[in-house]
């Protein structure tokens, strides 16, 4: 079963997971939380009202991603900026709040270069993002919830709901670090 947690609970969990992370991240483990200039940004037209018209409808993430005419400059320049002498392969250009949860497409305040490798890595950050599309269309998380655990701290959102029995009842099938 999933965890709903009261709105203050939950940021005081976040907190104190985004301290220790920010620590560990600090180590030079790797880039596992975003620039402190990358807060997250929403798409205007996904509310609680309007997710059975929207993020709940298969195919809607696919819908309004950015081409690649748009994201592979955006990718160039923040490699370029932060990770100058590394492959571009070993990143993702990630929307902090995901598109199926009602994420900015094309905000720079939603995008990130994710590290594909190493500890709370891209394919661990996908894993959660489908868990709480599940989780916010089958109506056992608010959307406004779900939207703040990953803006705030996407790898204590990860301890919180992409649970191993989570992640088995969705059917997800996951390799990833966590």
């Amino acid at each position: 079963m999933s965890k709903v947690l009261p709105a203050r609970q939950l940021a005081m969990s976040l907190t104190t997971s985004q301290e220790t992370s920010k620590e560990e991240a600090a180590g030079g483990v790797n880039d596992a939380l975003p620039p402190k200039n990358v807060t997250g940004a929403l798409n205007a037209a996904v509310t609680q009202g309007t997710i059975k018209d929207t993020i709940c409808i298969p195919g809607y993430a696919r819908s309004v991603r950015p081409a690649l005419t748009v994201t592979e400059p955006i990718k160039r320049k923040l490699m370029l900026a932060e990770h100058h002498f590394q492959s571009a392969r070993l990143y993702e250009l990630d929307h902090l709040v995901p598109l199926s949860i009602g994420g900015a497409p094309d905000d720079l305040r939603n995008l990130w270069l994710e590290p594909w490798n190493g500890p709370n890595n891209a394919h661990d950050k996908d894993a959660l993002e489908y868990v709480l599309w599940r989780l916010v269309c089958d109506g056992e998380v608010p959307l406004a919830t779900a939207q703040t655990s990953i803006a705030t701290n996407w790898i204590a959102a990860y301890k919180l709901y992409a649970t191993p029995e989570n992640l088995a009842r969705f059917h997800f099938n996951h390799g990833g670090g966590q």
